[in-house]
């Protein structure tokens, strides 16, 4: 899929997408939010084993595109919001792992994209921040991934100051998993990428759906549906080999 703003490529077993409008900063305006969409509906459809996502230019996103914003009425801005949260969830309803790798600024919705990836690989020279706390529109959307990814405390810190945060501090956050030299960014996120994706592929991608589906759940409940989910899957034929060659001390041939 070869587009004006998004690119989406195969490599190996993995899809490459690639927000490819830098002379933007790669801004989610409605028209890339729907490429996004169609991206990853696809993506979620087809047999690829991962994802990694990353960006053009030293801008990773700048968040919402204010040219599409300004003047804008109530239900055109309220529709932008909902496509970008459909977007957004769609990354996490798919099977496949999501991987952002981040080597410039994130901010704003931006900033919700990274947060709302499976995992994030960040340049030490990465940024990242909701920079609606210093000016007149709140991240109302954004405050939602990024609470969800740093806590309650760090979270109200981002939003209400509007302030960046360096690499570091976003990786001690938990808002990406690891930092590395900015020459080691590609490689490092395909690797981790890689290691999170081995096994079974039909096993991994329950797991994913299954782990949001629990988290906002109390404890009982995520561990009755938990429970349900494991038992259902122990009979798939991946989860039997897996058994089997494991007391055979061999290596499992998985369906997928």
């Amino acid at each position: 899929m070869e587009g004006r703003n998004v690119r989406v490529t195969t490599r190996d077993a993995f899809a490459h997408v690639t927000l490819a409008r830098p002379e933007r900063r790669n801004t989610l305006s409605l028209e890339v939010i729907e490429d996004l969409l169609s991206a990853f509906a696809e993506i979620g459809a087809g047999k690829t084993r991962g994802v990694l996502l990353d960006a053009e230019g030293p801008v990773f996103s700048a968040g919402h595109d204010f040219a599409d914003m300004a003047g804008c009425d109530l239900a055109g801005t309220r529709a932008l919001l909902v496509r970008c949260a459909e977007m957004m969830q769609r990354i996490q309803r798919i099977p496949q792992p999501v991987l952002a790798s981040v080597a410039g600024l994130a901010t704003a919705a931006g900033c919700q994209l990274v947060a709302t990836c499976d995992l994030a690989v960040a340049s030490s020279e990465a940024r990242f921040a909701t920079p609606g706390g210093r000016g007149g529109w709140f991240c109302h959307t954004p405050m939602v991934a990024v609470s969800r990814a740093v806590g309650r405390k760090r979270a109200l810190e981002l939003l209400l100051t509007g302030d960046p945060i360096d690499a570091a501090t976003a990786a001690d956050w938990g808002l990406v998993n690891r930092i590395v030299p900015p020459a080691d960014l590609e490689a490092a996120s395909w690797e981790l990428l890689e290691r999170a994706t081995r096994g079974s592929a039909f096993s991994k991608g329950l797991g994913k759906q299954s782990y949001y589906a629990q988290i906002d759940l109390d404890q009982p409940k995520a561990y009755d549906y938990a429970t349900e989910v494991m038992a259902s899957a122990s009979q798939h034929p991946d989860a039997q080999e897996g058994m089997r060659a494991f007391l055979e001390k061999r290596r499992p041939v998985f369906e997928e």
